[in-house]
């Protein structure tokens, strides 16, 4: 009987119904049949292996660098297939066999059978995250079981059929397969044919009544003919042109970074049931915060292990995205790293401004950074952002002729040289920062009472990481503690650094952009900058933002902003809408992660795709993509709501807060917007 060749799934099913009538047993071949992989070519699962067993050969000192040990691994799987050759047609290895002599001859002595066990669990760990089950053919293979069909899944691989079980039960679909072979248990193999009889003998079954379903025309086609048993080859076009494209990404890497990065969005990208319709919030969260916010996942971890910092705190709102990405990439990109432990630390700008001036009062930089924002006037504005009561300092005020009104901001109506100069003077005044300091000696103690039930200062450095900009959350974290013996350094690893206002780096406190930092020329980098809030607001977590600390019975009371006024609505609003973007970025992420795990690419590699992807979708993005993912409502305490002067709300306003009539139809927008980009950037 000649077996038939099919080049799409949808015929193979029509004709594999018609031919199944007449059978009682269904054989599938496995990889590229019922499970496909994300990558071209299966050998490069390898080299992931090798870096694990390198890393834990380096933790015992031992010298084995990874490209060492994958070269070792195929000299022994060789020699085993020629072995194998000896006594058998098909000449097959087996992973145990092979990886046991591997481990044995790098770690001598200090090899046990656990070691084995965790290296092949991670190996198929790997393969899980490159493999598919393919929709159409399991669900198909259901509906055989149902109908009272045997099913089997034959393979020819190295790996023995209990890891095979392991793969398919990860799949979703082991409850239907009767029993499943590998070549690798019993030399036998498809390709010789041998494998068909040893199923036709152990389970006794009819060559004319068994379907055979494979994508090999020699070890799924003509063989089991051979035998009488009706095959079916898939040959899928539409599976071999993706393939290759994923192949033609990965050759143009090895000569050019950019497809690289290219080749791992490749890999990323969903198959078969993953691929079903979402929201645009989702896709853009998939396909382009997912690999920008993991490529800085993966650039804190590399900065802790090189620092060695064991102590790691994900704050601000933005930390807590932080934190699950955190969790999704770092067991897949570093599973054998030596990192620190984690948390989520609540803090925000509001909460930690009064802490800082407990023990310093109210510095004139500090002071200064009110004004920052346009929507800030006045001195009822720094008693806001400060958590100070404007009511005890009247008489402060009067000595300087100032009030809680007087205008202090030169980007407002009314404002005069002389009041900042009293202002200034005031800050000064030995009398008005006692008051300062009375006032904001409770918000201190509680956050010290709060970071010691976190751990904070049980460690002589610890990592903060933070969205960033200007560091004002750690600047105010520092100030608020830096005057205890105990107190840690702070590395500040933030998402893009602006330093738009000098930030008061030391010894015991510094800050570092990983995705955008101006202390380095990055052009690409800075258009981050573009889209600041969309990053918050994609990050955020969904409690309340903290407005303090109080001490209370138990320790230390976090406060949190009311939400039943309008305000807290609207941000409810915002974080719902939000949801599927935030879920499209930890979806996107895992798999982004899962590829790079496989590839070993580091951040530098990656560096001119995320370039790619930062000018195209923040500078240059699309006005429909602008209208779907721009912000609602985009809440800052820190911001007053005063109306400064038209001129400086026309400089404030960038290429995201355009309105979509000028997005779609002035065609040289953006243009406009990235060459003024350049000009600034020349400017610092």
């Amino acid at each position: 009987m000649k077996w038939q060749t099919f080049y799409t799934l949808d015929s193979l099913l029509r004709a594999g119904n018609k031919v199944a009538e007449h059978c009682t047993t269904v054989s599938f071949d496995l990889f590229d049949t019922l499970l496909i992989r994300r990558i071209h070519d299966p050998d490069l699962l390898k080299p992931a292996t090798a870096r694990f067993i390198a890393a834990k050969a380096a933790g015992q000192g031992l010298p084995w660098t990874w490209a060492k040990v994958q070269k070792r691994r195929d000299e022994l799987e060789r020699q085993q297939r020629q072995e194998t050759s000896r006594n058998y047609e098909d000449h097959e290895a087996c992973y145990p066999v092979f990886m046991e002599a591997l481990l044995r001859e790098i770690f001598r002595e200090q090899y046990g059978a656990a070691l084995l066990e965790e290296v092949t669990t991670y190996e198929l760990a790997v393969e899980n995250s490159m493999l598919v089950p393919r929709a159409a053919l399991v669900a198909w293979l259901r509906q055989l079981r149902a109908a009272g069909k045997r099913i089997f899944v034959l393979s020819d691989i190295y790996l023995p059929a209990a890891h095979l079980r392991r793969l398919i039960e990860h799949a979703g679909f082991l409850g239907e397969v009767e029993a499943v072979y590998s070549s690798a248990d019993t030399f036998l193999a498809k390709a010789s044919g041998h494998a068909f009889p040893l199923l036709h003998k152990r389970h006794d079954l009819e060559y004319t009544r068994w379907l055979h379903v494979g994508d090999n025309p020699h070890s799924d086609g003509m063989r089991p003919s051979e035998q009488g048993i009706a095959s079916l080859v898939l040959r899928d076009s539409n599976e071999k042109f993706r393939k290759a494209v994923v192949k033609r990404y990965y050759n143009y890497g090895m000569g050019q970074p950019f497809w690289k990065g290219r080749t791992v969005q490749q890999m990323a990208l969903p198959l078969e049931e993953e691929n079903r319709e979402q929201s645009a919030l989702y896709t853009y969260g998939y396909t382009v915060l997912a690999p920008l916010l993991t490529y800085f996942i993966q650039g804190v971890a590399e900065e802790c292990c090189n620092a060695r910092i064991r102590r790691l705190f994900f704050f601000s709102r933005e930390g807590w995205l932080f934190e699950r990405l955190w969790k999704v990439v770092i067991p897949q990109l570093f599973p054998l790293a030596d990192l620190p432990a984690t948390s989520y630390l609540y803090v925000s700008r509001m909460a930690l401004a009064g802490a800082s001036c407990a023990v310093q009062g109210l510095t004139r930089a500090n002071a200064d950074i009110v004004f920052l924002p346009i929507g800030n006037r006045d001195f009822r504005d720094v008693c806001r952002v400060f958590s100070l009561d404007v009511d005890g300092f009247g008489d402060h005020l009067a000595r300087y002729t100032l009030s809680p009104e007087t205008v202090l901001s030169g980007n407002h109506e009314g404002y005069e040289p002389d009041h900042r100069a009293r202002f200034n003077e005031m800050l000064e005044d030995d009398r008005f920062q006692d008051e300062v300091r009375r006032q904001c000696a409770p918000a201190n103690a509680a956050l010290q009472r709060y970071l010691e039930e976190q751990g904070f200062f049980s460690f002589p450095e610890v990592a903060l990481v933070d969205i960033g900009w200007l560091g004002t959350i750690q600047r105010f974290l520092y100030e608020a503690i830096k005057h205890r013996d105990d107190a840690p350094r702070c590395t500040g690893l933030l998402l893009g650094a602006t330093r738009g206002y000098p930030f008061p780096t030391g010894p015991e406190n510094t800050i570092k952009g990983i995705l955008y930092d101006r202390d380095r020329f990055d052009l690409a980098g800075s258009t981050l900058l573009y889209a600041r809030d969309l990053f918050e607001e994609a990050c955020r977590a969904p409690h309340p933002t903290l407005n303090g600390y109080r001490l209370s019975e138990q320790g230390c009371e976090l406060i949190f902003r009311e939400q039943d006024d309008r305000v807290g609505g609207a941000e409810k609003e915002q974080d719902a809408y939000f949801q599927p973007l935030q879920q499209g970025i930890l979806d996107g992420a895992s798999r982004w992660a899962a590829a790079l795990a496989v590839l070993g690419y580091e951040p530098r590699e990656q560096r001119p795709w995320m370039n790619y992807l930062m000018v195209s979708r923040l500078a240059f993005p699309q006005a429909e993509e602008i209208r779907t993912i721009r912000h609602r409502h985009h809440l800052d305490d820190f911001h007053g709501r005063h109306q400064p002067k038209a001129r400086y709300v026309k400089g404030q306003r960038h290429l995201w807060d355009q309105s979509l009539t000028a997005l779609r139809w002035n065609p040289l927008l953006r243009l406009r917007f990235f060459l003024r980009s350049i000009k600034e950037r020349l400017r610092e």
